[in-house]
């Protein structure tokens, strides 16, 4: 089991956003010029990037991105991605992490609203990214902060080479979701995120908010041993404020490391900051009072009755790890 390893350098909009170029929300890359060397797929993959030393396959050395063979005529390559779903793009980051004497010197990222899978010919593309240099085996981050609505993008780089990954951060468009829907107000792809969490060694506390039950034991937040009193937790803001009324917690995979118990506090806070957040959040009121875990299992409670809640704080006891969290309820006005 690895330790996950968090970019200190990285800017808020990583953690504010969704990540909706991530396969495990739906994205998928449906055409490229050119993908020799390493399938496209590979650069939306959520791991982070390795390099095997030693490791062939029948076009050379494997990697683990999107490259593209040596061009030897004009022009450059490029590769269409198409969204997990349509929204505002917030920032992006171009990673060359592994690729050395083989990345490209400058990207650029375009943007469309197409309801065709693959965006034809007559496509009209606008720039969100103008061309930026690139460095070798490095992290590009780039705000944007656009207010269209996309549902594809377009990765040009000039003129060849290969990128490790390719994240594109965004709020996905919740437009269509009205006061009084059911929704799951954790989920990701609606809008959720992590505002932040006391630990997150073993795993990271946003995957709690992902689709479909954990892979394995590294598909999950973990913390590391706690050897001390109290307990671990993680803060989320909602999609949408909304009236919680079914909890779901996953331990899919977690074994000799489930918690012994959980507990869910709620609160209406509006814009507030992470620190404020975090201050406050011990003393906001419960929506589901302790209650015990068991390993590997799906859990579902009733919610405590409480009006509209824009985030919540959820308590696990004393340490470990949990697969999912959902939380469904009505979307309020």
């Amino acid at each position: 089991m690895a330790i996950v390893t968090l970019d200190p350098n990285a800017p808020a909009f990583t953690r504010r956003y969704t990540n909706l170029a991530d396969p495990r929300l739906g994205a998928i890359a449906v055409a490229c010029s050119d993908d020799f060397f390493a399938d496209m797929q590979r650069m939306l993959a959520p791991e982070e990037p390795v390099f095997v030393p030693g490791k062939y396959d029948a076009h050379g050395k494997w990697m683990d991105g999107w490259e593209s063979r040596r061009k030897r005529g004009p022009g450059h390559d490029w590769c269409i991605v198409r969204l997990a779903r349509p929204g505002q793009i917030a920032g992006v980051e171009i990673d060359t992490r592994h690729f050395t004497g083989n990345y490209p010197p400058g990207a650029s990222l375009e943007a469309c609203c197409s309801d065709a899978a693959i965006p034809g010919a007559d496509t009209q593309w606008t720039t969100l990214l103008p061309a930026v240099a690139l460095a070798g085996n490095s992290r590009h981050y780039h705000a944007i902060g656009d207010a269209g609505r996309w549902t594809h993008v377009r990765l040009s780089i000039y003129p060849d080479g290969g990128i490790a990954r390719l994240r594109v951060y965004g709020r996905p468009d919740t437009s269509a979701v009205k006061p009084g829907s059911e929704l799951d107000l954790a989920a990701a792809i609606n809008g959720a995120w992590v505002v932040a969490t006391n630990n997150e060694h073993f795993g990271l506390a946003a995957t709690l908010l992902l689709p479909g039950r954990g892979v394995n034991m590294g598909d999950g937040w973990e913390t590391r041993r706690r050897r001390e009193p109290g307990n671990d937790w993680v803060i989320i803001a909602l999609a949408a404020p909304g009236i919680i009324e079914r909890i779901e917690v996953d331990t899919a995979h977690f074994k000799g490391n489930f918690p012994d118990a959980c507990s869910l506090q709620g609160a209406c806070m509006g814009e507030a900051t992470e620190q404020t957040l975090i201050t406050q959040s011990m003393f906001w009121e419960e929506l589901l009072e302790p209650q015990k875990l068991r390993m590997d299992a799906e859990h579902r409670f009733a919610s405590i009755a409480m009006g509209p809640v824009t985030h919540v704080r959820f308590n696990i006891f004393p340490d470990g790890g949990v697969s999912r969290l959902r939380l469904f309820g009505k979307v309020a006005a």
